[in-house]
């Protein structure tokens, strides 16, 4: 029985973070497990591209952007990567086609609250401003936008590889294709049982995503989490300058669904997204074929609104979402084994995820973080409370 101090489950975007946090403080007594091979496109973190942005609409995610965008700072100064990708951003509400009951503070409004709170800038646009500047835009005239300008890209795919990289420069180790079978609280540490070898560590760090509930099976809990297939779909434009991040945000379109598109990065291509489009699955039921539904709905908001970021469709790809009752982060110490960790990104966690590595080596290595977490707790009501009404912004 092997005896690394901590062993983190699962090596996508917030377990490559942790891993290398943790190889910071522990060196060679980091242990990454990897059911699959590093980098692999069956779960969450693959692609090119995820938004950044100071523009929440939830005060505690507000409250962690300032230093999120500090880690990742602090991590393309180690590694000499440049990982994020300054664009600004709009958030245009369409506010005729949505249903006002489920608006709640997802609007133009609960933007502008969060920003005068934490004191960061940001514009109020006019719809005919924004076409202005930014003319590849087409409008009916009444929607509502509000502009901010640290919005932009963080690498996704070359973010993994950059802390995995990092972690194994400072001794860490990582075994991929090692499935974890179960992990087992033992006295004051965990076992870690895998196929070929038991490791006994003094503390774990769950961040399996999709195959979470399947790891927590030997300590008796199973948490309450939908996992849905989503897609991206990438458009082979031939206005390749129009649509350069020097010519054109980030954007998230708030109406009848919830759209988000890049500029020309990663692939000679623009992107698009639909946040929460996708049907429940599991990690074992879901497919890698896209939804021909979705794709035609993509193409008719683009033919709409930005004629010009369409070209032939250069490919979909799928990936999953799991997500509490309440669509917030898990980050916390379970209550009767605080010597494991769990974290879930609830879909929307990879422009935190440097900041989430870092805040879950806190609470493996000292017990507790530095940062306001407390509102992602595991004894939250709506992760204990079975009669919790799972409420999920689509």
């Amino acid at each position: 029985m092997k005896s690394p101090e901590v062993v983190v489950v699962g090596c996508g975007g917030l377990g490559s973070a942790a891993l290398y946090w943790l190889s910071r403080r522990v060196g060679s007594s980091a242990l990454g497990i990897e059911q699959f091979r590093i980098g692999h496109e069956r779960g969450a973190s693959q692609d090119h591209s995820r938004i950044i942005r100071l523009a929440q609409h939830q005060s505690e995610y507000a409250a962690l952007a300032p230093q999120a965008y500090e880690t990742w700072h602090e991590l393309e100064e180690q590694s000499g990567q440049r990982l994020v990708i300054k664009t600004g951003g709009l958030v245009i509400e369409a506010s005729e086609e949505r249903d006002p009951a489920k608006v709640g503070t997802r609007n133009v409004d609960g933007y502008v609250a969060t920003f005068e709170e934490h004191g960061f800038d940001y514009e109020l646009l006019e719809p005919e401003e924004l076409i202005s500047r930014w003319p590849q835009f087409r409008l009916k005239g009444n929607e509502r936008i509000v502009y901010q300008k640290d919005s932009g890209i963080v690498d996704a795919r070359k973010a993994n590889a950059t802390h995995v990289a990092l972690a194994r420069a400072q001794g860490a180790r990582i075994l991929e294709e090692t499935p974890v079978r179960s992990v087992r609280p033992s006295g004051a540490g965990v076992e870690v049982v895998t196929d070929h070898e038991t490791f006994f560590a003094d503390r774990v760090v769950i961040t399996a995503d999709a195959w979470t509930n399947n790891v927590l099976e030997g300590v008796g809990l199973r948490l309450p989490l939908t996992v849905t297939q989503e897609q991206v779909t990438y458009y082979a434009t031939p206005n390749l300058k129009d649509f350069s991040p020097e010519r054109f945000p980030v954007f998230m379109w708030h109406g009848k669904h919830n759209f988000y598109g890049f500029p020309v990065y990663g692939e000679v291509a623009t992107k698009l997204g639909q946040h929460m489009g996708g049907h429940e699955v599991t990690a074992e039921t879901r497919t890698f074929e896209p939804d021909p539904v979705r794709q035609e709905r993509y193409r008719n908001f683009l033919s709409k609104h930005i004629p010009g970021f369409l070209g032939p469709e250069l490919y979909t790809k799928t990936c999953l979402y799991t997500i509490p009752p309440d669509q917030n982060f898990i980050i916390d110490t379970l209550p009767e084994h605080p010597q494991i960790s769990v974290a879930i990104g609830a879909g929307h966690a990879f422009k935190f995820a440097s900041l989430i590595g870092r805040i879950l080596s806190e609470l493996a290595l000292d017990g507790s973080s530095s940062f306001p977490i407390e509102p992602f707790t595991i004894t939250r009501p709506a992760i204990t409370d079975k009669t919790f009404q799972r409420s999920f912004h689509a």
